[in-house]
């Protein structure tokens, strides 16, 4: 793992130099890149067609209102695009993506600070969802957009057949599981349906993604502040190793292994077994609700808050930012924008329609998305996210650290003979370097 990370480190030192080289000059001569009308903003999202199409009217209802145009650019290989883009001197006015990335954006020096005075309705954002924008400076280098929890998915029809109750501890959930794996819960006389769906791969660390909520729910945490404006690794704690070690005896090792064939290579593009109809529970993402429904039909699953674990239901949030490139001369412009993005108008605009929503949770909490949308599943969601969840640390450049999580968790999951206090050890000496790459450890 060491050779590895060493070498990841060193591809990411040169990205990040050339990409700190090409952003040097980007606070200068900025109207000069991309669109020349100063009452134009050039903006991005990572989206795909159908979110695209959500887009659309969000921002044609945002010129109608302040007459700032609006160039829009849908981009699906986000950040390979940001960084041609930042070798030019041109970034975008405005970005939205993903509150994970913004400590390493902000570290590449791709961002402008915010002062959430300057945005028209911050104060219906609440504290817990403008604490994620705050970097390492204690500056903000974002505007929250949108939220969202994870919460379990459970194949209702299949849980009433096999007689047992919604889930609400770690033990439930696993008893849960093997009657989905072992009781013919569909009905057709056959031994192929599965307790649960794992996107396990270690790839774009989905193992640590998935993980991460049952980290926190047996009381452990990856990193954590060291009370002097750094972070120290805390991944082998005792918690953790309780953690980890009951996860690979009984949802992956054995004879007692209740996952999908393949879960430790699946990614979520892969790990489709609930909506294909053999798998009985999935901890993941609101977004795939609409996908669900269509799949198997709104009466045929349910949506329920996390089972909890030693330490409680804690569960992973993430979510969008807005943020505004480093260049100068459109402030205003780039203030009216965000201030529309998060006023209840724009986020319920994002949260309906035909089209994929882009809002899940609203940021403006004088909205409720279950009462948007008309469906109370995602009183669930949101509930979730306002009482019971942990984002990523996103003040750090949190993309190795999680990445490294994830190559640890994986291998652990994968090789059951493994010592999973060695293991984690191993990880946490590894989660150091990365730290200190960052400068946040001595």
């Amino acid at each position: 793992m060491g050779d590895r990370r060493r070498r990841r480190r060193l591809a990411a030192a040169l990205a990040t130099a050339g990409l700190l080289f090409g952003t040097a000059a980007c606070g200068s001569g900025s109207d000069t890149a991309g669109s020349g009308d100063p009452n134009t903003l050039e903006v991005w999202t990572r989206s795909n067609p159908d979110a695209a199409a959500t887009y659309k009217p969000v921002f044609a209802a945002f010129t109608k209102r302040t007459g700032i145009k609006v160039d829009y650019q849908p981009v699906i290989n986000f950040d390979q695009q940001l960084q041609s883009r930042a070798s030019t001197k041109d970034l975008p006015d405005v970005m939205i993506n993903d509150t994970a990335l913004m400590g390493s954006y902000q570290r590449q020096g791709l961002l402008k600070a915010i002062d959430p005075e300057s945005i028209a309705g911050h104060r219906q954002i609440d504290a817990k969802t403008w604490s994620s924008t705050v970097g390492l400076d204690g500056k903000h280098y974002g505007v929250p957009y949108s939220r969202q929890a994870v919460t379990l998915f459970v194949r209702k029809d299949w849980r009433e057949k096999v007689g047992l109750p919604q889930p609400k501890t770690w033990q439930d959930m696993l008893t849960l599981a093997k009657a989905f794996a072992t009781r013919d819960p569909d009905g057709d006389g056959k031994k192929n349906t599965y307790g649960m769906v794992v996107p396990g791969s270690a790839q774009n660390a989905y193992a640590a993604w998935w993980g991460s909520s049952y980290l926190w729910q047996g009381g452990a945490e990856i990193i954590e502040p060291d009370g002097d404006g750094g972070y120290r690794p805390v991944a082998d704690s005792a918690a953790a190793v309780r953690t980890v070690t009951w996860l690979k005896d009984n949802l992956f090792c054995g004879d007692n292994a209740v996952v999908q064939p393949a879960a430790l290579t699946s990614v979520t593009s892969t790990a489709t077994n609930f909506q294909d109809g053999n798998a009985g529970m999935y901890l993941t993402g609101p977004y795939n609700i609409a996908t669900f429904d269509a799949a198997l039909g709104k009466d045929k699953y349910e949506v329920l808050p996390a089972p909890a674990g030693p330490a409680g239901s804690t569960v992973l949030a993430d979510g969008e930012n807005i943020y505004f490139g480093a260049k100068t001369g459109k402030a205003k412009q780039e203030q009216a924008l965000a201030s529309f993005l998060v006023s209840s108008e724009a986020q319920q605009l994002a949260m309906t329609g035909d089209h994929q929503p882009v809002v899940r949770i609203p940021v403006n909490s004088t909205l409720d998305a279950a009462k948007v949308r008309g469906d109370a599943r995602w009183s669930v969601v949101q509930k979730a996210y306002r009482e019971d969840s942990e984002q990523f640390p996103n003040a750090p450049d949190f993309a190795p650290i999680k990445q490294d999580t994830a190559d640890s968790l994986n291998a652990l999951f994968t090789y059951c003979g493994s010592d999973v206090g060695a293991g984690l050890r191993e990880l946490n000496d590894t989660l150091a370097g990365d730290l200190k790459d960052q400068d946040l450890m001595p």
